[in-house]
């Protein structure tokens, strides 16, 4: 196999080619607004213009098929090359120097040695750590396990290992077994400083990571010392045998329990997979310092075969905000699955090491039965962003959740949800069938195809309400497209584009403020949430896009990819300026309006007799809001 080229270098190739210049070796191009510009789309027939290209930004997208991606993605589909051998290209026309994972490329003996060698390495390293558990100084890592309720047994079942204090421990070791510097600085186990090479796991707690055959890849490593100042849990980077989003830690004890009973129990961390094996939970794995995403997903399908027969996928998550915003991001992922998805939330938000440790081996038995299908989950997640006391806040968790219910296909099912909806917003049964009916029925009709989008009284072809299906049989949400005849859905969808395509018009201030919105529709408040992740990380403006689309789900790529190409209505820098910041401030004073309504609503409740000072305080926060609303306004 040939060699895998580095990210960093991937990325140079988007950077430093020109889409325009490639795209037009096979399409005549156009100018269509402030830069952008389209033809005639070179994947389907037609006879009006609907490919759209931003240079700026490395996007394309077309209206009629839904075609979309970057410059790679382009040069692929027309020249029908392999992802690797179209970077090779772009990287040699564009004077882009291509770095390899594994040194080298080309389907060579030569590459082949070397990955065995990076096994042999990692093979003995991992015997190596788990020698030194049973030497004095791992004392402190094996009262750490018992404190957790594992013994030695437990232990040696899983290969737990432990990485003494100390600069070159495993480096020397391998050095004497006969690696050399250049194969040693490829296996990830070690760092380089200016004196060298040294480990990377040092007073460490070692757990194997492992592939579907068995074989070490990586390791995980867990801090045991107050004195050191690294993470918590240190994970092996990636390496040419080691892809993290393509292997799950526990794997090689869970596949033929997974592949025979059809089910999969997804757990955040390395004790939590060892608490369920021993509590009979022998189903259980866990992603190695990353989300559960498509790789994962890919991973799982090949062991539930995924062949229509029943299966299940359990998602056990902590409960705090960083595991329900883990939880959220599953079910994004979800619709991958012919599987049916669930959540189980441990009592009292304990994971499953704390709750075997705290209440036995039937306790985690207990959880994965107590499961709830994940859009449940979703459901009440999103009621709880709304103020149910306010006819503001019911009416807008009406419209967040309808589209989950009407996803459910078993129609029993769908009838006790809609009860149960009712009862959870104190509406009426019939109201909020209505509205679940109408959501069933927008989904009905919408349309494999994109319409086209103008910003003048423009309407999208396809019918699509606000929001996403979620098929319980399969457990896969079919994301909808927000439906702009909604005054409020269409200023959020012009407040996504220009955030993608003018993110550098943007103020810091005006940034704090966009990312703490909240989107009615479903799907704009996935593109919200990427958004909010990818400016955290991407510091280049022109790669905002691109990393967006990393973040997304597949069904709302080619959304994203539209949005970032949509001509805005604008003739001159100083009109798009304008424009820019009309928009965010209709997007500020939406914000604005909802935190009114509620303090309204509030108020309403209350009697300025009982409560004096917080009828006063109220009052105070409202004008303070208003004058906010009316400094927007001046500034329009």
């Amino acid at each position: 196999m040939a060699g895998l080229i580095k990210r960093e270098d991937i990325d140079a190739v988007r950077e430093r080619a020109d889409l325009r210049e490639i795209v037009e070796q096979y399409v005549t191009l156009k100018q269509a607004g402030i830069g952008s510009f389209k033809g005639l789309c070179p994947f389907h027939d037609e006879r009006t213009p609907s490919f759209h290209i931003r240079p700026q930004i490395g996007t394309y997208h077309c209206f009629g098929c839904g075609e979309s991606g970057d410059v790679i993605a382009f040069v692929q589909a027309m020249e029908h090359t392999s992802f690797q051998e179209t970077v090779e290209r772009l990287a040699a026309k564009y004077g882009v120097e291509l770095r390899y994972e594994d040194g080298g490329s080309g389907p060579d003996q030569a590459e082949v040695g070397r990955r065995q060698r990076l096994l042999d390495a990692h093979k003995i390293a991992d015997e190596y750590f788990q020698a030194q558990l049973l030497q004095p100084e791992a004392q402190i890592a094996r009262e750490f396990l018992t404190g957790r309720g594992f013994t030695r047994q437990h232990a040696e079942s899983f290969g737990v290992g432990y990485a003494p204090r100390g600069w070159n421990n495993l480096l020397n070791h391998l050095r004497t077994k006969g690696f050399r510097e250049d194969e040693l600085k490829l296996t990830g186990l070690f760092s380089e400083g200016q004196r060298g090479l040294y480990d990377r796991f040092r007073g460490r707690l070692i757990w194997p990571i492992r592939d579907m055959t068995s074989t070490t890849v990586g390791f995980g490593g867990r801090r045991l010392y107050e004195d050191d100042q690294g993470p918590k849990y240190l994970n092996s980077p990636e390496t040419p045998i080691y892809k993290k989003n393509q292997v799950l830690y526990g794997i090689e004890y869970a596949k033929r329990n997974i592949a025979k009973k059809r089910q999969l129990v997804v757990v955040e961390g390395y004790t939590d997979v060892m608490a369920c094996h021993i509590a009979g939970v022998d189903t259980a794995v866990a992603t190695c310092g990353t989300a559960f995403g498509e790789g994962h997903v890919k991973l799982a399908r090949r062991l539930l075969s995924d062949d229509g027969s029943p299966a299940e996928v359990v998602f056990t998550f902590d409960g705090d905000e960083a595991g329900q915003n883990a939880a959220l991001k599953a079910f994004n992922e979800a619709h991958q699955f012919s599987a049916q998805t669930y959540i189980a939330v441990g009592p009292e938000g304990m994971d499953p090491c704390d709750l075997r440790q705290h209440r036995g081996d039937e306790a985690i038995i207990a959880l994965i039965d107590s499961k709830s299908p994940l859009f449940e989950f979703v459901i009440r997640r999103r009621l709880r962003e709304w103020d149910l006391s306010t006819i503001d806040g019911r009416v807008g968790a009406l419209r967040a959740t309808a589209p989950v219910v009407a996803g459910i296909r078993d129609t029993a099912l769908r009838s006790a949800y809609i009860r149960e909806l009712a009862g959870w917003l104190g509406a009426e049964i019939h109201d909020v069938e209505a509205a679940v009916n109408t959501a069933a029925g927008a989904t009905q009709r919408q349309a494999p195809q994109r319409g086209s989008h103008q910003h003048s009284g423009r309407v999208e072809s396809a019918g699509g309400r606000n929001g996403y299906a979620h098929d319980v049989g399969s457990s896969a949400p079919s994301f909808q497209r927000p439906d702009t005849r909604d005054p409020v859905v269409m200023m959020e969808r012009q407040a996504l584009e220009v955030l993608l395509q003018h993110p550098a018009r943007l103020t810091a201030e005006q940034w704090e403020e966009a990312l703490t919105v909240r989107f009615t529709a479903a799907a704009h408040q996935v593109v919200h949430d990427a958004i909010r992740i990818a400016v955290a990380r991407v510091s280049d403006p022109a790669r905002l896009v691109a990393a967006v689309r990393e973040e997304v789900p597949e069904p709302i790529r080619s959304l994203v990819s539209e949005m970032a190409v949509m001509n805005l209505p604008a003739t001159d820098e100083e009109h798009l300026d304008r424009y820019c910041q009309e928009i965010l401030n209709r997007l500020v004073e939406l914000k604005i309006q909802h935190e009114k309504a509620n303090l309204m609503g509030r108020l309403q409740r209350m009697d300025p007799a009982d409560q004096p000072e917080e009828y006063r305080r109220i009052n105070a926060e409202l004008m303070d809001l208003e004058k906010r609303r009316r400094a927007l306004r001046v500034t329009d």
